[in-house]
């Protein structure tokens, strides 16, 4: 009797079966949940290279691939991880998008299978082309499940956007508008709209750009799609897939130790791993921390009521958190109203700004591998200040842009911008750069900055570079026309002599 071990799989014995299609496409999603990407490393490279965080950790490695101080390209943590573990998505997503069409099924649920397949895989050429895209011919553009041997051909930056629009353009196509309740979390027509946008104005295609995210704001998407009431809520595990989120990744902390976080382990660890790397000290390993402008540029105006804006509460933990916020004297397991006032003291955290967002301290005194709350990874509010972006760069509608931001600012409560930054709402230069810091103060340490600092063009030129300096002394280290991306892993240049190393490298 031939008996057929499920733990060794071949593509002699799956793809056959509609289960064996959304078992494929599953395992896409389960790169969400690889140490390479958006569970732990990713981050480093998001948050950390850009203006708005920053490490002081004692591995000096990892610290130094913040700073623009690239040794060893084949660096697992700070680059060849991640590298990898993007195209393996991709090798997955191949596999589901050249099998699935051959499998009999209902034809609806075929198309929504590849809608998926096409959106993750877009997902991941995005960070490709964001992460080390170049003008050199550095990246594989991989259609097709890959082989050993294969020696791809690389292909610049652009071409890696436009790979990931082709991809999403399928994903817009193939997707439901929602999903029920039993598959929340899934990718929908809005998220591939939204991911499209993101692309495009990567390339500076406001129009196109503009098109995408009008379905979401004042399209057939708008009755899916609104801020909640409450900014917290976009950060904690009880108010998970809320109107807000526009995509959103699922973390658990169902599966902990011995879970591991191997590729092929058979219990994985579904818990997001940021707060155990970015938490403060006593808590966690604090190999990230926030720059302290940010907490100085909240400050910088009040709200409606007198105080100041509540987005700082949810986004830092920093000196006077108490004395700024009522009831704003937990820290994890520390207490600033008791044994604990005096933290602020210590060697160790005197001056610093941690990271509060997708940390666990709401709900419980520690932080691990195992976290729960999901990551918001594209949220209405993000839309709204990407569709403002895009009216100013097109159309001659400057009070609409402006009414877009504050929509924003209302939900917490700040003052329309003519009230502090009346020129922002007279001009289209003065407005773009004002929206510049709303990005921030509204996104801060969602992984959003990397990709706007590139979008407007603050790393091509000398006078961005000084700006990024007045808020972040690493970029004296950044090098025009080299640190805009990172260097290819050595071992892939160097086992493929059709991919080339990116500039100055």
């Amino acid at each position: 009797m031939d008996v057929i071990n499920p733990n060794t799989l071949t593509k002699a014995t799956f793809w056959k079966t509609e289960r064996d299609a959304e078992y494929g496409v599953n395992a896409i999603y389960n790169m969400f949940y690889k140490p390479g990407t958006y569970s732990r490393w990713i981050w480093f490279r998001l948050d950390l290279t850009s203006d708005e965080g920053w490490s002081q950790s004692p591995w000096a490695e990892l610290k130094e691939w913040t700073r623009f101080q690239y040794v060893n390209y084949n660096f697992w943590e700070g680059n060849a991880w991640t590298y990898r573990d993007c195209y393996e998505a991709i090798f997955r997503a191949n596999q589901a998008l050249e099998n699935i069409p051959n499998i009999e099924m209902d034809e609806t649920v075929k198309n929504q299978l590849l809608g998926q397949a096409y959106f993750l895989r877009g997902l991941y050429y995005y960070n490709l082309a964001l992460l080390w895209g170049s003008e050199n011919n550095s990246l594989p553009i991989i259609l097709t499940p890959s082989n050993p041997a294969d020696t791809p051909q690389g292909h610049n930056g652009e071409d890696v956007y436009n790979q990931s629009i082709s991809d999403l353009s399928q994903a817009v196509n193939m997707l439901p508008e929602q999903w029920d309740s039993n598959n929340l979390g899934r990718a929908t027509k809005g998220a591939a709209y939204a991911l499209r946008a993101k692309c495009y104005m990567q390339l500076h295609k406001w129009e196109e750009a503009k098109n995408d995210l009008y379905w979401l704001v004042e399209g057939n998407g708008k009755q899916y799609y609104d801020l909640v009431a409450k900014y917290e809520d976009n950060f904690t595990k009880d108010t998970e897939n809320n109107k807000e989120s526009v995509f959103e990744i699922q973390y658990s902390d169902v599966h902990k130790a011995p879970a591991g976080d191997g590729d092929f382990d058979v219990d994985p660890n579904l818990g997001l791993n940021r707060g155990q790397f970015f938490a403060p000290p006593g808590i966690g390993w604090t190999d990230g921390e926030l720059r302290p402008w940010i907490v100085n540029e909240f400050k910088k105006e009040k709200d409606l009521s007198g105080n100041y804006d509540i987005r700082l509460k949810y986004t830092a933990f920093y000196e006077g958190m108490n004395q700024d916020f009522p009831e704003n004297n937990r820290i994890y397991r520390y207490r600033l109203d008791g044994a604990d006032s005096d933290i602020w003291n210590l060697q160790n955290w005197k001056g610093r700004v941690f990271f509060r967002k997708y940390g666990s301290d709401y709900y419980r005194d520690y932080d691990d591998y195992h976290n729960p709350t999901n990551v918001r990874l594209i949220r209405f509010a993000d839309v709204l200040l990407m569709y403002a972006e895009c009216i100013a760069n097109t159309d001659n509608d400057l009070s609409k842009a402006v009414g877009l931001v504050n929509r924003v600012r209302q939900r917490v409560n700040m003052p329309e911008l003519k009230v502090n930054h009346f020129d922002a709402t007279q001009s289209k230069d003065a407005f773009l750069k004002r929206l510049q810091m709303e990005r921030s103060l509204e996104l801060c340490s969602e992984g959003q900055r990397w990709a706007d600092i590139k979008r407007w063009g603050l790393v091509d030129n000398q006078g961005g570079i000084d700006e990024l300096i007045a808020r972040d002394e690493d970029f004296r280290n950044f090098v025009i026309g080299k640190h805009n991306c990172l260097p290819i892993p050595s071992d892939d240049v160097n086992n493929n002599p059709n991919q080339q190393q990116n500039p100055n490298y």
